[in-house]
């Protein structure tokens, strides 16, 4: 192997004037394929528009974290960033949780802080809109509805949001197990509901006797979990028709990827829901992608904003779900970035796999505050700046950048201050908004629920047990705790389940699977047929 082949790439000639550690930093960004441009060097005060900050095009899919505090600019990075992946042909995933990031649909405003930034940073602005998709969760906002049924949705992933405990969880798995094996569809809230009721009554405790049973405490805990869940207007989240998550990896007719925006502002005082919804859109994107490998560009970056809600108060095997799932995904090739305050609200398993990395300010006001401060440096490599220092003293838009290179390995530490994104800072007119949802392919597909036969309706039709007779004598003693089998011409639940009318309504459900257990993931979300 030659010299040339083994020598680091040189410095960009912007860096010609600066002292020797900061041009190691600038020949760490001299990348020579496709990128994404973040901004410019900071050093020793000043900023240096000939020495580009930037993140190979490929790394993308090792995932990021972009962290601050409130107010640092992490909104603005993540359009930055979403604008150029759409630009090369990539498709975003965005979690908009304060509602001001419809703005990547329209072209930016010129203005003199625009034109101040971009000088500084040497970049040519001009104003664009990129191709935009708008997502509401379960509908409520502006925008697509975002469902998922609860069969899809899993057990282990509806324990965290109802706030389960461990021994609630695995109850609420033997719930589901028995519902997938006796074909009875878990749609929405209701079918639960009823199928809980069912296991605790007279007539249905027999049916878990061979695999475990239900404790009427723990069955009440899950009802009334489930009722206070209802109360807050949670309902409308669960339900059809599902959202098919292949509906992220869109291309517009010229090529460049379709931004997905979910927006969350209206749940924003929910964020143990929307964070789980998340998790389970990620986790669906898991199930149906097939395997590419090492690829020239991501197939789809999503951005998990509010990170550090998903790890709050979870299990050891929920994380380490987490932690496999981030790992294989990026095969996939699909990258995720998780966007909270600080690295510590990220458990080190998930953050060892994050390769990629813009921090922005942090406050260090409170012995808290400077607990968190020290933890962040930690988690840096070393560096040439002096990191306590530089990181409460950034600007907004201003962050401290190590990314990997396009050989893999980390790069140097820099101090950046980053460019000003092109299209609108700022919401779309919600007016404008609903006319471009209306006019969405996605529109006539999800916008209608459907509330079709489930478990709650075969349920509710079983014919009541029968009463003896008046005049019929008092039955023997039982010899056994067995229940009573049922006369022959009345046929069993599971009868009834699997007979032609169940085939019937299930015929209709693309993904269900009749007679046997459907299959279940790291997050016991079902697998779909697509």
């Amino acid at each position: 192997m030659s010299d040339s082949e083994t020598a680091p790439p040189a410095a960009p000639e912007g860096a010609d004037a600066l002292p020797e550690e900061a041009r190691k930093i600038a020949s760490g960004y001299a990348f020579t394929g496709p990128a994404l441009d973040l901004g410019a060097l900071l050093w020793d005060g000043r900023c240096h528009p000939g020495v580009p900050v930037r993140i190979p095009l490929p790394m993308l899919n090792r995932h990021g974290l972009v962290a601050g505090a409130t107010g640092t600019g992490k909104t603005k990075t993540l359009q930055l960033i979403a604008e150029q992946l759409s630009a090369q042909g990539v498709s975003v995933f965005l979690a908009d949780i304060k509602g001001d990031l419809s703005g990547i649909a329209r072209p930016g405003q010129d203005g003199d802080r625009v034109r101040k930034r971009s000088g500084e940073v040497g970049q040519e602005w001009a104003p664009a809109a990129f191709p935009a998709e708008f997502l509401a969760l379960g509908g409520l906002g502006h925008g697509i509805p975002v469902r998922a049924t609860v069969t899809s949705f899993g057990p282990v992933l509806l324990s965290k949001v109802l706030r389960l405990n461990q021994t609630q969880e695995q109850s609420l798995g033997l719930i589901f197990h028995y519902a997938d094996t006796k074909g009875l569809e878990l749609v929405d809230l209701k079918d639960l509901r009823a199928v809980v009721a069912f296991l605790t009554s007279d007539e249905g405790r027999a049916e878990l006797k061979d695999i475990g049973g239900l404790s009427k405490a723990t069955a009440g805990v899950i009802l009334r979990s489930l009722t206070a869940f209802e109360a807050q207007g949670m309902a409308d989240f669960f339900g059809e028709p599902e959202f098919d998550t292949a509906g992220f990896l869109r291309t517009a007719e010229d090529g460049r990827g379709v931004v997905s925006v979910l927006e969350l502002a209206a749940v924003q005082d929910r964020p143990q829901l929307f964070s789980t919804f998340l998790m389970w859109l990620l986790a669906d994107l898991f199930h149906d992608l097939p395997e590419i490998g090492d690829a020239d560009r991501p197939r789809l970056v999503f951005f998990f904003d509010e990170a550090h809600l998903l790890f709050d108060d979870a299990s050891r095997a929920f994380l380490d779900s987490i932690t496999q799932t981030v790992r294989l995904i990026r095969s996939k090739g699909v990258g995720v970035f998780f966007v909270t305050q600080t690295p510590k609200d990220v458990p080190a398993d998930v953050l060892g796999q994050l390769g990629n990395r813009v921090q922005h300010a942090l406050r260090a006001f409170t012995p808290d505050d400077q607990k968190a401060l020290k933890a962040t440096v930690q988690t840096f490599p070393r560096s040439a700046y002096d990191l306590e220092e530089l990181l409460t003293g950034l600007g907004t838009g201003e962050a401290v950048v190590t990314v990997l290179s396009e050989n893999g390995a980390p790069t140097p530490v820099a101090a950046t201050r980053l460019r000003a994104p092109e299209s609108l800072m700022g919401p779309v007119d919600t007016d404008e908004l609903d006319r471009a949802v209306r006019a969405s392919s996605l529109h006539g597909r999800y916008a209608q629920a459907v509330d079709r036969e489930s478990a709650f309706e075969r349920l509710s039709a079983r014919p009541a047990p029968a009463e003896a007779p008046a005049s019929a004598p008092a039955p023997a003693p039982a010899k056994s705790p067995k229940a009573p089998k049922a006369p022959k011409e009345e046929p069993s639940l599971v009868e009834q389940v699997v007979g032609s009318g169940m085939f019937k309504s299930l015929a209709r459900s693309v993904g269900t699977q009749i007679g046997r257990e459907i299959t279940r993931s790291l997050f016991g979300t079902a697998r779909r047929r697509r």
